[in-house]
């Protein structure tokens, strides 16, 4: 098995390599190590090889990581998997940001829950821009009101939008996500479209992209799923 630095490495050259081809700068796009049904030690070595920002999908697993690695400075953890209301308190008191906000219901919990020693928590609308009733999200008609309605709580800050395209999506998907999030972006003042994974990341990066999740190149094959949080 490679060491998770020297895949890392080999990750951030794919995305460079994607960003040249559509003209944009490398540095334009962050890359979100998706740590989820992974071992604490593993995420401490992509730490140690300079990895800062990790995405979980189950809350309980992810605070166990968070302790683990309490003292290692300056990491960002992300919350990338379903969010329900009983678990947004501790949410707003130890995540950074939350991709998957698809209810004003969820984003005012996070913000009345939000202590105010903290930044802003960093808040991402879901999209589900292919319409699967397997995939959470708000339909992309609905953004915008979402939008509208949790722009100005309190103790939270609205970054931009998540999707997660259908396997073998076209890059017409793509480019519609894209085109959603440069509707909104103006008016909102956005500056995060997270979208593209490990298959997919360079038509992600080549539709405007500025976060990639990647799990499976960095960490190898996840094990098996649990039940989400």
């Amino acid at each position: 098995m490679a060491a998770i630095a020297d895949n890392l490495q080999a990750v951030k050259k794919r995305i460079e390599a994607a960003a040249a081809a559509a003209g944009r700068n490398p540095s334009a796009v962050t890359l979100l190590a998706v740590s989820k049904t992974h071992a604490a030690a593993r995420v401490q070595e992509a730490a140690a090889a300079g990895q800062r920002a990790f995405g979980e999908n189950y809350v309980q697993e992810a605070l166990e990581k968070m302790d683990a690695l309490s003292g290692t400075k300056g990491l960002e953890w992300h919350l990338i998997g379903p969010l329900q209301s009983n678990k947004t308190r501790v949410v707003a008191e130890r995540f950074g940001w939350v991709h998957t906000v698809a209810s004003e219901k969820i984003a005012r919990r996070l913000s009345e829950q939000r202590p105010s020693g903290l930044p802003p928590l960093n808040l991402l609308i879901q999209v589900n821009a292919s319409g699967e009733a397997s995939k959470s999200g708000i339909a992309p008609a609905a953004a915008a009101a979402l939008a509208l309605s949790i722009s100005n709580l309190r103790n939270i800050k609205l970054r931009g939008l998540m999707a997660i395209p259908e396997p073998g999506a076209p890059r017409e998907r793509f480019a519609e996500i894209q085109a959603l999030y440069e509707k909104l972006r103006a008016e909102f003042a956005l500056d995060t479209l997270s979208m593209g994974m490990s298959d997919d990341m360079e038509l992600a990066i080549a539709e405007g992209s500025t976060m990639v999740r990647i799990g499976t190149l960095i960490f190898g094959e996840r094990k098996k799923e649990k039940n989400a949080a």
